[in-house]
């Protein structure tokens, strides 16, 4: 400390010098994951994690398969819906109307929970699809769903506009799983977990895809769903690895983010400022936290 400094200090009352030490430290560390909900809460299942305007978290499987839980701000769970007997959900996104969509798999359904309710009604139904798997939605409400074939190490893409019509994008791809838009509408991304692919398409504003091309490759380890931030960066669940990459839009990776579980599922964003990720753990059954940098994209979108 130089001598000017030390004299201003030094002539500080003893009270000054108390309020100095009693103010609050506010810096926070960032990209360091703990646990949120309780280890085995939710079932092996637990996937397709979502905020709602009001913030509360939802993912599904919460107790048993076939359920959809919600999780408060401090990490309480409980059921919020149990879904018609023998559908299972994996993604769910909320539109602007705050309208709930769940992937039922085993039924090729998705369903929607009517905003401020808990009614539920079949959104849009295609036998064709192997199992709607991850989810996306644009800025327009339209949804965007991974179609995976396990079994065939293929998979398909889908668009289900607002009116519950689907309609195929691409077929015979690799094994679809994460999908997601970026901010500006303009990007579709879809990985393949078993191939270890990340594409990226060109997004027309009526909902085609064009130009796909290789967003990353990964040499190792397989990869569930992913979200995009506000400023347009990948955030893909590593399966099996224990990471989020946070991947810029060049296919760069900035970093990983080391989490407490090895097979994270699924990822969102949410928090009072949006920059608080949520991650479902397969071998946790649980839901994992940490805070980011920059806010979600749909928490973004909602504030506009």
């Amino acid at each position: 400390m130089n001598k000017r400094l030390f004299a201003v200090v030094a002539s500080l009352t003893g009270a000054g010098l108390l309020m100095i030490s009693a103010m609050p430290n506010t810096a926070e560390e960032l990209f360091k994951s703990t646990v949120f909900t309780p280890v085995n809460g939710f079932t092996s299942g637990v996937e397709g994690p979502a905020v709602d305007k009001a913030g509360m978290v939802y993912a599904v499987n919460f107790g048993k398969q076939g359920t959809i839980g919600q999780v408060t701000s401090t990490g309480e769970a409980s059921v919020f819906i149990e879904l018609p007997e023998g559908s299972i959900g994996n993604g769910i996104r909320f539109n602007k109307k705050g309208d709930m969509f769940i992937a039922d798999y085993p039924k090729h359904n998705i369903l929607k929970v009517a905003a401020g309710t808990k009614n539920l009604s079949v959104f849009a139904h295609e036998p064709r699809m192997n199992q709607p798997n991850d989810i996306a939605i644009d800025g327009k409400d339209r949804l965007y769903a991974s179609d995976p074939s396990w079994k065939n190490n293929t998979g398909n893409l889908w668009r289900i506009d607002t009116d519950g019509k689907v309609t195929l994008l691409e077929e015979n791809m690799g094994t679809t799983n994460g999908v997601e838009v970026s901010p500006d509408d303009k990007r579709l991304y879809v990985n393949e977990s078993n191939q270890r692919k990340v594409w990226v398409y060109d997004l027309s504003a009526d909902g085609k895809v064009s130009n796909k091309r290789l967003l990353i490759e990964f040499p190792d380890f397989g990869m569930d769903g992913m979200r995009c931030d506000a400023d347009g960066n990948l955030y893909i669940t590593r399966f099996g690895k224990g990471t989020v990459a946070k991947v810029a839009p060049s296919g760069k990776v900035i970093q990983e983010i080391q989490l407490v579980g090895k097979r994270p599922t699924n990822i969102c964003f949410g928090g009072k400022d949006g920059r608080t990720a949520y991650v479902t753990l397969q071998d946790q059954g649980n839901l994992e936290s940490f805070r980011v940098d920059k806010p979600g994209r749909e928490w973004a979108m909602r504030k506009k």
